[in-house]
């Protein structure tokens, strides 16, 4: 089935009109019933009114079977995942040159774990941490006994609800297909994209924020988020898609960090599994988009940081003054990588920006700090910028 197409085989073998499925598929996506709380919904954690990310400053959402539990991870944004590849350790980019290996690559999740949009949809859907269906049949259950019933039964045939498995794989499906649609979800209308257009012309700040950003012996933001349009012509998507361990400070409001010996560890855990003996993957997560950064509360995949400037700093002066964001151990020493086990510190990345040591200049200077913030302003959706 591929929802990019004009039609889908439906169980019963007819053909599906897809806007019809992605009108399915947008109301499930706000559809609580799925929930075992009866108050969760996806779009409980991935707001539209905030890019499909999370809807307040929270490091982590509240959800599971009583509405209140708390996640391991911030909710990242839905928004421009529509090229994001499948995961894979060893990536090479569509540009011609087959030489150089980026390394861990792609996948959905903070880890990379779901190769597709349906296959991320499932997971929400079982976790006991969001929307606490204990089973595919108890999830196919609350979907067959829920407002939206009727409808599911007119898009895929009378015959959906027959087998569990069926159901629940519709359900992904339609779930994926409204994860397609362009103006929801890729509109690549922020003023950034009508200035890449020749219709809009950046301020003298936000071209200074640009350059900042772009220049490797400054910001080198550009190096994972990059900021051109591509040689075939397409938008940037301000990711790379890759997975990197920077080294963020350990998040200790999360309640599965008052234990001092519990890591998460993304690529090779505790989430994902098939990994785990790669010790050379841990403390990565995926990049994420810079698209509508603007308009979240939280940041990393920890969400320990809640502002755009808090944010800037850490990469400007991580190396420069640790002491600004990590704690002291018991000898008096910064405790820099609270967040890894000292034996995987060395996997956190060094190039630059963070590729200084204290005494040496920060990579940024406050009021560059705040002239790249200008220019992340610009990187807002159209649709998004009044609210």
């Amino acid at each position: 089935m591929s929802p990019r197409g004009a039609y889908a085989p439906a169980p019963d073998g007819r053909r599906l009109d897809v806007p019809a499925v992605t009108a399915l598929g947008r109301a499930l996506f706000f559809d609580v019933t799925l929930s075992a709380s009866g108050r969760t919904s996806c779009a409980t954690c991935h707001d539209p009114r905030r890019a499909y990310g999370p809807p307040n400053d929270l490091s982590v959402q509240l959800a599971g079977r009583d509405g209140r539990t708390p996640g391991l991870r911030a909710a990242p944004s839905l928004r421009y995942l529509n090229t994001l590849p499948a995961f894979s350790e060893h990536f090479f980019d569509d540009d011609g040159d087959d030489s150089i290996d980026a390394g861990p690559t792609g996948g959905h999740m903070w880890d990379g774990r779901a190769d597709s949009a349906r296959e991320q949809a499932r997971l929400p859907l079982l976790s006991d941490a969001e929307m606490a269906n204990g089973s595919v049949a108890e999830a196919v259950a609350r979907l067959r006994a829920g407002p939206l019933a009727a409808r599911f039964r007119e898009v895929f045939g009378a015959a959906v609800f027959d087998h569990d498995d069926t159901a629940f794989e519709r359900l992904l499906f339609a779930l994926e297909v409204f994860q397609q649609s362009p103006r929801e979800f890729y509109p690549f209308s922020s003023r950034y994209d009508e200035a890449l257009r020749g219709r809009a012309r950046l301020s003298e700040r936000e071209a200074r924020g640009l350059a900042l950003f772009n220049d490797p012996a400054k910001g080198n933001c550009a190096s994972c988020h990059p900021s051109e349009r591509r040689p075939d012509g397409a938008f940037p998507l301000f990711t790379d898609f890759g997975l990197i361990a920077i080294g963020v400070p350990r998040n200790r409001m999360l309640p599965a960090n008052a234990n001092p010996n519990f890591f998460d560890l993304g690529l090779c855990g505790p989430l994902r599994t098939d990994l785990a003996h790669r010790d050379d993957h841990c403390g990565r997560f995926r990049t994420p988009t810079l698209r509508n950064v603007a308009l979240r509360g939280s940041f990393f995949h920890n969400g320990g940081m809640h502002s755009l400037r808090e944010v800037l700093r850490f990469y400007a002066r991580r190396d420069t003054d640790p002491h600004e964001f990590y704690p002291r151990a018991a000898d008096g020493r910064v405790d820099k990588f609270d967040d890894l086990p000292p034996r995987l510190r060395g996997n956190v990345n060094a190039e630059p920006p963070f590729d200084r040591k204290p005494g040496d200049a920060p990579a940024l200077s406050d009021d560059e700090i705040a002239d790249v913030i200008e220019f992340l302003h610009t990187l807002t959706d159209a649709d998004l910028v009044a609210r």
